[in-house]
């Protein structure tokens, strides 16, 4: 008996040592990409939301996103750097529809110079607690549901998958509401397994702190009743009515729960305002008849005049304020990218599309395989109500996103759908367990092709494409906008230029205004557009590009829907910042070669910048 105690405890230590190991590497691979990359796009947007959010205890900036991982990222920046970092005497409109945080954030990094870049990298490590807890929730559904092997390969596709390590080490919800949905989601698991009002409140309070970070689970609000119904009908032993009864009331009480984290998450800021009062943006919130302008932008309420509008909305304002800004920026459609085409709106297939080449291929062969023993072998399934739980929110989160095609840009989007996967897919080693070798044998060779292949990339793996689209490199042929070049990689452009001095005078083509180049120390002035740009009818045929001189062009900038830069691909690349940004060499022979095909006079040698550059540049 204890020679039986000691192997369990000696077990159980080993285990825990495995996961602190793997969840440590993990942290680390966050952390050196959060002090190595430059600010992100909507990075400069959520620095000062969350400052706003702390100094004046109000939640106008960025309100499609709820407040909570942006809180947590500047929570030491407020207390610590205080002063720096106040936003006081921006006036800036906040009103419905209102989005000023953007140009306040951009003014808060030209005032702190590099300062900022050492402040954003202190918010990003606040923010790998997230990441890890996703890592820890996996470890703990894989285990209950298939063992301790099971465990460590779900929390081994966690912690290397690019997209996890892309995005974890951002100040961007994504990674922050993936782990807090998979938490609450896992509560209402346990809740269901075991309906214990403990349990409920669990499952109703995570639901909350799920809800505060990304608008996107609100699903869960429709999803969990149904899976509650469709986990008891699926039970083979049937429930006494009080059953149903005690488990109903539960179900109220998580959702009632959720509610009121919503509501503290946000100070109670507006809760309970009568519905009547609201002023919607978005044509499905507020009907067609507008009630007034503000700032050129119509306002409107569809339950101004209806009974619905005495009704007090148990929600803060704000939150029902950003679902319906995201709403209209559905509506109005923009702009997409997708394998060369810019279409106004977007495409139904896009997210399973950008999974497809964005996700390992190693990843991808695990799945078939988990589907694969799943249908044709025994030993692998959980019970088929455990795994409809587990399935059914990476589905809802899969058609709910793709079923807005207003635009398409982010596969960040459908990020919380993907540990539920994971943990599906640990079900392959039960194979060990089994005595199924060759299986066993193959899920280890994809596991080792997926760690390897997103290890390749790193530490860029914002930018992370498969084999399918060509590796990292040929990733912007297929995808934009945060798939691959979200500004991440000016500080390696800084770096570079630091190792060879000789690219002077630089022409840069970066994607991210928001952060001038400058305040890195950077000096740049704009490369010239090319004959297909709109803005070319300005010039003259000779301050067209391509032009002599050194180049940098990111690749977002490569296919703009304008043209402007379109004749870098005519040019081979010398060097590279990251994967985001191409660096270019081009001699007046090359220029010249490129130039006779565009119709184009011949150009003389690189000098000085032409008057418009020098406009462009100032």
């Amino acid at each position: 008996m204890n020679c039986r105690i000691a192997k369990q405890l000696s077990a159980g230590r080993s285990r825990r040592a495995v996961l602190v190991a793997i969840l440590a590497i993990h942290a680390s691979l966050v952390g050196w990409q959060s002090v190595r990359d430059s600010p992100t796009w909507d990075e400069v947007g959520h620095f000062a939301a969350g400052l706003e959010h702390w100094q004046y205890g109000r939640f106008q900036f960025y309100r499609v996103n709820p407040p909570l991982v942006r809180l947590v990222a500047t929570t030491f920046i407020y207390l610590g750097y205080s002063d720096q970092c106040n936003i006081d005497g921006y006036s800036a409109y906040a009103g419905p529809g209102g989005r000023p945080e953007f140009q306040v954030g951009r003014d808060i990094a030209l005032r702190l110079g590099e300062r900022y870049f050492a402040l954003l990298s202190l918010a990003r490590l606040t923010c790998i607690p997230f990441s890890i807890l996703g890592g820890w929730i996996c470890y703990r559904w894989a285990w209950d549901l298939w063992g301790g092997r099971s465990a460590v390969l779900a929390l081994l596709l966690w912690c290397v998958c690019p997209s996890i390590l892309g995005h974890g080490h951002l100040i961007t919800p994504d990674v922050g509401a993936t782990s807090t949905g998979l938490c609450a989601s896992y509560a209402f698991w346990r809740w269901l397994r075991c309906p214990t009002i403990g349990w409920a409140v669990a499952a109703g309070m995570l639901l909350g702190v799920a809800q505060l970070t990304k608008l996107t689970w609100v699903v869960l609000l429709v999803l969990w009743p149904v899976l509650w119904t469709a986990y008891q009908l699926m039970q083979t032993v049937r429930q006494p009515v009080y059953g149903w009864s005690r488990q109903g009331t539960h179900i109220a009480v998580i959702l009632l729960l959720s509610a009121w984290a919503i509501n503290l998450g946000y100070g109670f800021e507006g809760s309970f305002r009568p519905l009547a009062e609201y002023r919607f943006v978005s044509q499905g919130m507020g009907g067609e008849g507008v009630l007034e302008r503000v700032h050129g932008m119509a306002l409107r309420n569809r339950f101004a005049t209806s009974r619905l509008g005495a009704f007090r909305v148990p929600l803060p304002e704000n939150y029902l304020s950003g679902i319906d800004v995201q709403k209209a920026d559905f509506e109005r459609r923009m702009w997409s990218y997708l394998r060369g085409e810019w279409r106004l709106g977007g495409w139904w297939y896009y997210y399973l599309y950008a999974l497809l080449i964005k996700e390992p291929l190693g990843t991808w062969l695990l799945l078939v395989l988990a589907i694969g023993v799943t249908i044709f072998a025994r030993g692998y399934s959980a019970p088929s109500r455990d795994e409809l739980v587990l399935l059914a929110p990476a589905l809802a989160v899969l058609v709910l996103v793709s079923s807005q095609t207003g635009f398409n840009h982010h596969l960040r989007y459908v990020l919380p759908a993907l540990p539920f996967l994971f943990i599906w897919i640990s079900k392959l080693a039960r194979s060990i367990d089994l005595g199924h070798r060759p299986v066993a044998a193959v899920a280890g060779l994809c596991l080792l092709w997926s760690i390897g292949s997103s290890l390749w990339v790193y530490p860029h793996s914002l930018s992370y494409f498969n084999e399918l689209a060509g590796g990292s490199k040929g990733g912007h042929y297929h995808l934009g906008n945060s798939n691959t070049d979200w500004g991440q990689d000016l500080l390696y452009l800084k770096r570079w230029l630091d190792k060879y001095p000789q690219a002077s005078p630089l022409h840069l083509a970066y994607d991210l205004p928001l952060i001038d180049p400058k305040l890195v120390g950077i000096d740049w002035r704009p490369p010239p557009p090319g004959p297909q740009a709109e803005s070319a009818r300005q010039r003259s045929p000779r301050e067209l590009g391509p032009l002599p001189g050194w180049h940098a062009v990111s690749v977002n900038r490569l296919h703009g829907r304008g043209r402007e830069f379109e004749y870098f691909l005519e040019f081979q690349p010398v060097g590279m910042a990251g994967y985001s940004i191409y660096i270019y060499h081009i001699t007046p022979d090359q220029a010249n070669r490129v130039r006779a095909r565009l119709g184009l006079p011949p150009a003389g040698h690189a000098g000085p910048a032409t008057s418009q550059e020098a406009r462009d540049g100032s």
